[in-house]
């Protein structure tokens, strides 16, 4: 038994390597952090504001009550990270940038593995960095958050789940990289479409049905509105088990689509700086 689990920790040592690196490039940076949390504070205030604003005149919008709604948007952008980072196809652009792709290419490693390493630790330190905007929400506002601990683990199963499918989403859209040789754009229009299908903005019950059947088709939704949604109390317990099966069937399609891609546009890799 020992000699089976040596190659499975070895392969976990690696990779965790690859995710060690993220909690040091944002201890480099720790102005921007700063920043950054000032930003969301105002963002935070300026969101309860104009909701409570919305429901000046109506108690029920979507099925959903002011506290309901307060409550959600308020969680939406504690776990906001989930879904807008970006670290997957900026990661792709690095590497094209400083001529390191090749080095890559040629590790002893899954690619696509040490890349979801790494971005997977760049989410969950992203999402580390949002205690403080918490407390200072839970603070001002008073937010509500669930005592059953069931509803925390189907939350977690389902945040995971929903990371994983933006992954694979992400994944294919970095491989325009290796055609383009520049993601900045990419990173910033993908930026832009998550934050409103997301569900960060306006919950997904409040949108006219055609917006709704977009929202359900683009996979954001699956890391953010899903999850938390749960959270809040929107989505009850009995519905999760429908929620698992269709991320299992996202990470399925979209981890098979995403090899396909992948093997397709390595073929026009570029190799710059060095």
């Amino acid at each position: 038994m020992t000699n089976l689990l040596k190659p499975i920790r070895r392969t976990l040592s690696v990779y965790g390597a690859f995710a060690a690196m993220v909690p040091k490039m944002f201890l480099a940076y720790s102005i921007w952090v700063w920043m950054h949390f000032i930003v969301q504070i105002i963002a935070l205030v300026i969101f309860v504001a104009f909701w409570t604003a919305v429901y000046a005149e109506k108690e029920i919008i979507g099925g959903l009550n002011l506290n309901q709604t307060l409550n959600y948007i308020i969680l939406a952008q504690i776990f906001l990270p989930a879904v807008t980072s970006t670290g997957t196809i900026y990661y792709f652009g690095t590497l094209m940038r400083d001529g390191k792709i090749g080095i890559e290419l040629l590790r002893p490693l899954d690619f696509q593995g040490a890349t979801f390493a790494y971005t997977f630790a760049q989410t969950g330190v992203g999402l580390v960095t949002q205690l403080p905007l918490a407390l200072v929400a839970w603070f001002l506002y008073r937010f509500q958050l669930p005592t059953d601990p069931m509803i925390w683990l189907a939350f977690l199963i389902t945040l995971l789940l929903g990371n994983g499918v933006v992954f694979f989403f992400d994944w294919m859209l970095g491989c325009i990289s290796f055609y383009s040789t520049e993601t900045w754009g990419l990173g910033v229009l993908r930026f832009s479409i998550s934050l409103f299908f997301s569900g960060s903005l306006v919950p997904l019950t409040m949108m006219p049905d055609w917006l709704a059947g977009l929202t359900a088709v683009l996979p954001f939704a699956q890391a953010l509105y899903m999850p938390v949604s749960i959270l809040g109390g929107i989505t009850p317990l009995a519905d999760v088990p429908q929620i698992w099966l269709i991320q299992l069937v996202y990470l399925i399609v979209l981890g098979y689509l995403s090899r396909i891609v992948f093997r397709i546009a390595v073929r026009k890799v570029t190799v710059q700086g060095g």
